[in-house]
């Protein structure tokens, strides 16, 4: 088995199929445990060392790791008790990233916070993007998350459109996130489409019903 290196607009992860070493350039590693068909388990692991319950981009990459083995335009990405469906369209990939969890907003470390689950967390705030570099440490290290979270200082352009900037937790900054697109569009939006921009480029998020998908790229780089 070989490992294979990918990006999502510009979030790299390997995929791991045998052993490897971490590198700081990397935003993770995704831990292929098996296969079978169009499904495949994954652990996502941080450039920290540290266990990701969820990541959008990440499973989108195991996605199309997969895919392009089986030839199929399906894949079905098995994390922890979560599985995410992904259907390749075009040159994207859509993912249903199922329930979302939105919590109602709190004071913490002298920002406005919206907590919000993606099978992973998240503290949106509305704002400048350019105070991620010290919102995001703070926040992500607060008490009130004694398992950390991911942090997003988002900036809504109007209806439909949010342009933001990302602290990943065990990270530091990255230049986009699938699991913060969704958590960003349920914290500033109820329903239907939104478009987040992020330095690396725009991911598209569809609300309906508190369940979100996400629809976004994932290329192989060696």
């Amino acid at each position: 088995m070989t490992s294979s290196l990918w990006h999502a607009h510009g979030n790299a992860y390997l995929v791991a199929e045998d052993e490897y070493e971490m590198q700081p350039e990397w935003d993770g590693a995704l831990e292929v445990e098996r296969t079978a068909g169009n499904d495949v388990w994954i652990t996502i692991r941080n450039t920290d060392g540290s266990v990701a319950e969820m990541s959008g981009n990440g499973t989108r990459i195991a996605a199309a790791w997969l895919m392009e083995r089986t030839g199929s335009d399906l894949a079905r990405v098995h994390v922890e008790e979560r599985v995410v469906e992904v259907r390749r369209e075009g040159e994207l990939y859509e993912s249903d990233m199922g329930e979302v969890v939105v919590f109602p907003t709190e004071h913490i470390a002298g920002a406005d916070v919206t907590r919000v689950v993606v099978g992973n967390p998240h503290a949106v705030v509305v704002g400048d993007p350019a105070d991620i570099l010290a919102i995001g440490p703070a926040l992500e290290t607060h008490s009130r998350f004694p398992n950390r979270t991911n942090v997003q200082v988002v900036h809504v352009d109007g209806p439909g459109e949010v342009t933001a900037r990302v602290w990943e937790r065990g990270v530091g900054e990255t230049s986009a996130s699938g699991s913060s697109a969704v958590a960003i569009a349920a914290a500033t939006h109820d329903e239907g489409e939104v478009v987040v921009h992020f330095p690396g480029g725009d991911l598209r998020v569809r609300l309906q019903a508190g369940r979100a998908t996400l629809t976004g790229p994932a290329v192989r780089i060696e």
